[in-house]
């Protein structure tokens, strides 16, 4: 019996218009009128996944940036758990050897030293959801998103370093290269000190060891007296795997990578064809038999 279900945003929730569709919107409110819990589990900042959801009509929980901050429906911050400014150095310190971009996410906002590269960064994530996203949209769609103020210029990142009171979440590495990307990530990985995902083709997820959706999830559900074997989890990358492993029901999207499929339990349609209503509305059913 399904009593909880996390989801998911880009590639999983939000359509390749990276909105959500009336359809999964319809599902997840009837979910919740059956009692299930309802609980958003993004890489999001949630600055960046909040609006789209008021958009929809939708009033969750959201775990963000990974598991590194947990918010109320309210936007109340639960809980964080960051990544030490004197550690970041140290993966500034990675990524810059093997020449690769990264933004920083802070409570504060995310930073960025180049809009192009901010640019070919979000873009990468929103191609990597689906095939049929149109490349031109996605452009405007980036772009949207440094003119709202999402992400904030910056000549350098040692300020923020500089001053404890900038509280670090993840940060979020981008190349082309896919040979840096590989040596960067083994490296961070031998530090011990942090979670390394991906959420596109190109890039890297950074965040402390213990923010991931998987063990946010865990946290989320036994405060509310849930099993995690009673949750369903929907996602369509590598960064939600730590959900699927934990899960009595993990689904993956129809646009996932073939990895992420083999992780998952079920395979729901795509993100373009409201996957996650079929989903949730095949567990309701399965639920109701029950």
């Amino acid at each position: 019996m399904v009593k909880c279900i996390a989801i998911d945003m880009d590639g999983t929730l939000l359509n390749n218009n990276h909105v959500v569709s009336e359809e999964n919107a319809d599902a997840i409110k009837l979910a919740q009128k059956n009692g299930v819990e309802v609980v958003i589990a993004t890489g999001r900042a949630y600055s960046e996944a909040k609006d789209v959801l008021a958009e929809a009509g939708i009033v969750t929980p959201i775990i963000c940036v990974n598991g590194a901050e947990a918010r109320k429906s309210d936007g109340t911050i639960v809980s964080t758990n960051p990544i030490a400014n004197s550690e970041v150095r140290k993966l500034a310190e990675i990524l810059d050897k093997h020449d690769i971009y990264f933004e920083i996410y802070t409570q504060d906002g995310t930073y960025s030293k180049d809009y192009d590269k901010a640019v070919a960064t979000i873009m990468d994530v929103f191609m990597s959801a689906s095939e049929e996203n149109d490349y031109e949209k996605v452009l405007k769609a980036a772009k949207e998103r440094m003119e709202e103020g999402n992400v904030k210029l910056v000549d350098s990142f040692d300020p923020i370093l500089a001053e404890d009171s900038h509280v670090i979440y993840k940060l979020l590495a981008f190349s082309l290269d896919k040979e840096n990307l590989e040596a960067a990530r083994s490296e961070l990985l031998d530090l011990g000190i942090v979670a390394v995902s991906s959420s596109g083709k190109d890039n890297l997820e950074i965040t402390s060891v213990d923010a991931q959706k998987g063990i946010a999830l865990t946290t989320f559900t036994a405060e509310r007296g849930i099993t995690m074997e009673e949750t369903m989890a929907l996602g369509d990358n590598y960064n939600d795997v730590s959900m699927f492993v934990r899960v009595g029901r993990a689904v993956a999207m129809g646009n996932a990578p073939d990895g992420v499929k083999e992780k998952a339990h079920i395979i729901t349609d795509t993100n373009v064809n409201s996957g996650v209503a079929k989903a949730i509305l095949e567990a309701m059913a399965k639920t109701e038999v029950g």
